[in-house]
Parts: structure tokens; sequence; C-alpha cells
């Protein structure tokens, strides 16, 4: 009996859910990356998510609209640098800091933006900028202030960053 109930109980949990988000970075001189991100339900309720909470991640980085290339965690290599901190309650990537505290980024790219695959594309966000490296070779060019705002939508996303997202939280008054 205790089995049965067991199974029952197992049946009518279901499978556990997640959360997809999609984001768009607006960096220098028209270099943009788009990503995709899926979080178990369970981990949208945490203070911070981090790399170990994701269960899926790709990333496109793009110069003026042209692709220049990509990058996700499922075929990241061992040595790839993967580093997150996400505020799932602002759907927010927190930026502007060092990897050993809680406001960087790091997306195969290290926070010298030096361990970047090559061939490959890599995102960081440091205490001295957010920017993108290609082929191993920091795009400096691509480089903006290392607190600007990155977050997420559960909308779609272009590669120009071109979409209604919010940019931030707001009262919306009307009805």
């Amino acid at each position: 009996m205790m089995r049965v109930s067991l199974f029952v109980l197992a049946l009518l949990a279901g499978p556990a859910t997640a959360e997809t988000l999609n984001f768009c970075w607006t960096g220098a001189n028209g270099y943009t990356m788009t990503g995709r991100m899926t979080i178990a339900e369970t981990a949208m309720a945490r203070t911070i998510v981090t790399e170990r909470d994701v269960t899926g991640f790709k990333i496109a980085g793009y110069h003026r609209g042209q692709l220049l290339g990509t990058w996700d965690m499922a075929t990241r290599a061992p040595s790839a640098t993967w580093h997150l901190r996400f505020d799932p309650l602002s759907l927010t990537f927190l930026t502007g800091g060092s990897f050993s505290g809680t406001n960087s980024q790091g997306w195969n790219a290290d926070g010298n933006v030096e361990n970047c695959g090559n061939p490959g594309f890599g995102f960081n966000s440091g205490n001295y900028a957010q920017d993108i490296c290609l082929n191993g070779v920091y795009v400096a060019d691509s480089s903006i202030d290392p607190a600007t705002p990155l977050r997420a939508t559960r909308a779609a996303v272009s590669p120009r960053c071109q979409t209604a997202m919010p940019l931030s939280k707001t009262n919306n008054t009307e009805k």
C-alpha cells in the first residue's frame, strides 16, 4: 500500500517546471548580444541564482546586426569560464563587480576577458566594464560602464535589441 501511495504522489506532483527568460545586451559601437536561459521554478524563489541553478543557457553576439559568434553552457569546454549571478525578483543580472563578490558575470570570458574560447564568443561584466571577446580577443570597442543594468524578460528579443521589453519595473496605473 505504501508503494502505491508513493507512486500516486509522484504522479500528482508532475514534472518540475522551469522559467525561460530572454535578454538583450547593448554594448558600444553597434555590439549587441542576445541570450536565453532556463531556470528551475524552485530556483526562481531564491535571492540570487547562480550558474549552478541554470539548466539551459545560450548567447549570441552581433555587430550591427550581423552574427559574430555563439556560446552555450551545454557545449562549453571544461576550462571555459561560467560565472552567473542573477536576481530573479527583479529579473536583473548583477553587474559591476568582481568575481569574488556578487555583482559580476563571466560567460565564456573571465574577469580579465582572457579566457574566451578560441574559436568562441564570450561576455564579461566585471569592475572595469561590460564587454565581449571573440576568438580569444578582447573587443575593447564593445565596452560599456560596468554598472549598466542588464535585465531579462519573458518577451522575445532581437539581435539589435529592439523590443517592447520594459527596461525597468514601473507601476502601471492604467486600467
